[in-house]
């Protein structure tokens, strides 16, 4: 009998310290740990570089998604300039976009008479870990382009940088 007990506490152990093993390494064990960094196939696809980021002023911004083969879609959500778009958001989608590498570029459709392109890169900011403010920026040049009424098109280009965001805590 006494062999028997101890076989069962043996079995028993062996039962909760597989268990234990298999918990700790299963990759939902703890909700609380960081998701790891993109692997070598992820980082290729640039679909870490997805994300918002920063526009010209406070509170506008650029999304921006990256697909597959490099394809980019997103919009510019800025402020409207004047009479009764004035203080509301105007969104102006993506009519393409591309990354390669690191290299991107996108031009919107245009509302209001209004268009942008940007061309430039997403590099690695000034955050500190992935979810963090900065953790990636595009740097390039963005060019705004206004249509008048007799279709002659004015161009303002300059060199920006826009931040992406902080991820969104979900505790």
């Amino acid at each position: 009998m006494n062999r028997m007990r101890a076989a069962l506490v043996a079995c028993t152990f062996i039962v909760i310290a597989s268990g234990l093993s298999i918990t700790q390494d299963s990759p939902n064990a703890n909700p609380n740990t960081k998701a790891p960094p993109p692997t070598a196939a992820e980082s290729k696809t640039g679909r870490e570089y997805s994300g918002m980021y920063s526009f010209q002023e406070e509170g506008e911004f650029v999304q921006i998604t990256v697909e597959d083969d490099g394809k980019v879609t997103g919009y510019v959500s800025r402020y409207g300039e004047g009479g009764s778009e004035k203080g509301v958001f105007v969104e102006h989608f993506f009519r393409s976009g591309k990354l390669e590498g690191n290299k991107l570029a996108f031009t919107t459709g245009t509302v209001r008479n209004i268009w942008f392109d940007f061309k430039g890169t997403v590099e690695r900011g000034e955050g500190k870990n992935p979810g963090d403010e900065a953790y990636y920026v595009m740097k390039g040049t963005l060019a705004d382009n206004t249509v008048d009424a007799a279709k002659k098109v004015t161009t303002h280009s300059r060199e920006v940088v826009f931040k992406i965001f902080p991820a969104v805590s979900s505790t």
